[in-house]
């Protein structure tokens, strides 16, 4: 196989489990200060993003894909509130194990990721385009 070609089935893989890893960051930002449905309920659990390389036999190269979602196993934030409808007895308020920070530096660097596969995929197709336009010569 073309090495050109290679490049970029590697680099649209990486870019597919990035924006697997952008689409889970994003609905933890949305989540962080959802609550139970019901009082005392457990809230959103965030949700991470696990990768594994992958071989191409036909290409003969590892590429990246999505293992799984899973669920973060870190403790619930609990505030104390008692008039929010969530409460339990005790007047304490489950909020999700979010941090928007982690969210952020999470997106960015997914977001960094997938600019870089992006950037290769462009230089491939530049190469290409520079080799028709040497063979056209």
């Amino acid at each position: 196989m073309d090495p050109l070609q290679l490049s970029t089935r590697i680099a649209s893989a990486g870019m597919a489990a990035q924006s697997v890893r952008l689409r889970v960051v994003a609905e933890n930002i949305a989540n962080a200060q959802s609550t139970g449905a019901t009082p005392g309920a457990d809230p959103y659990q965030r949700k991470t993003v696990t990768f594994r390389t992958e071989l191409d036999r036909a290409a003969g190269v590892a590429g990246i894909r999505v293992r799984e979602v899973g669920t973060d196993a870190a403790p619930f934030r609990v505030e104390q509130d008692p008039g929010n409808p969530a409460a339990d007895e005790n007047g304490e308020v489950k909020y999700p194990n979010v941090n928007v920070l982690v969210e952020m530096a999470d997106m960015r660097e997914a977001n960094r990721s997938y600019e870089a596969n992006l950037q290769v995929i462009k230089q491939a197709r530049a190469l290409v385009a520079s080799v028709i336009d040497l063979l056209k010569t």
